[in-house]
């Protein structure tokens, strides 16, 4: 059944995270999630793991949106993977309510301001380095020029946040995938199921996909047992594992559409055919459900 899942955000300005929380309540919310973390940190795990549970008709809430996002981008961002789960977002004291006609039209609006701050960067940008050029200056920063160890850090750092940051907005995709089937499942098996229903354009490559886990592990988004080495699995459990996952993935999936999935994934039937029928799948979740594969 949808319903309303709320964050509340304490930062080092915050003395108690209490009245938001009472507000919350207020509103309705059944479930409220605390993160504490810099204003300015958009690599927020609980965040990440709110809109990785959150679903169709669900309703995201804050009190504010400054508890939520610190920029406009952001904001924006948050916003957009929610409408792509077909939920909603809603700030107690702003005039933001995305299930409504009005806050649609605010969003809109936003929307607009921030690709016009956008622009304006960029012409700033570019006006301070022309004139840079006509002093005879080079742009950039002179600690990097120099191979300074400090400002070398600090650049460094700042890719492993935008890094972060890219890979919190595609965890849908795959961070389910990954907590439910590994080590269980080999990488190669792993990585068709994540990229069965993704257009080519967001689809992963196995190096990209460990680089990515390997990150999560590393900053305590997923455990470590993901990257332990898969078990061998006997050849004729291999596609109901599959089978399994996908029905593991979205238990109200119909067989055809499994069948539509598996093609896609160009899954060999049993018999060695590239065409699938309900029947093949529904026997393989039977076997899948005999060998204890689905939950």
């Amino acid at each position: 059944m949808p319903h309303l899942r709320a964050t509340r955000h304490v930062s080092t300005e915050d003395q108690t995270p209490l009245p938001q929380s009472q507000a919350l309540k207020s509103a309705g919310c059944v479930e409220i999630h605390e993160e504490q973390a810099s204003g300015g940190n958009r690599a927020r795990p609980v965040l990440a793991r709110v809109l990785e549970r959150i679903g169709k008709g669900d309703t995201l809430v804050v009190v504010r949106i400054d508890r939520l996002a610190r920029s406009l981008s952001h904001l924006l961002e948050v916003i957009e993977r929610l409408e792509a789960r077909g939920a909603f977002f809603r700030s107690l004291m702003d005039p933001i309510d995305t299930s409504s006609p009005q806050g649609k039209f605010t969003l809109q609006v936003l929307g607009a301001a921030a690709e016009f701050e956008r622009a304006l960067i960029r012409e700033r940008t570019k006006a301070g380095l022309a004139s840079a050029r006509t002093k005879g200056r080079v742009g950039g920063n002179p600690g990097l020029r120099a191979r300074d160890p400090a400002a070398l850090r600090k650049v460094r750092l700042a890719r492993q946040d935008g890094y972060m940051e890219r890979l919190n907005e595609t965890a849908q995709d795959w961070v389910p995938h990954v907590r439910r089937l590994r080590p269980d499942m080999a990488w190669e098996d792993v990585l068709r199921i994540v990229n069965g229903p993704l257009p080519r354009e967001r689809q992963w490559t196995q190096s990209r996909l460990l680089r990515a886990v390997n990150a999560y592990v590393r900053d305590g988004f997923l455990p470590p047992t993901v990257l332990d080495r898969a078990g061998r699995r006997e050849t004729d459990d291999r596609l109901p594992a599959i089978v399994a996952a996908i029905k593991g993935a979205d238990p109200t999936i119909t067989l055809q559409a499994i069948c539509n999935r598996l093609e896609a994934m160009r899954e060999r039937t049993p018999r060695g055919r590239t065409s699938w029928q309900p029947s093949s799948v529904k026997m393989l979740l039977e076997r899948a459900e005999r060998l204890g594969l689905l939950e």
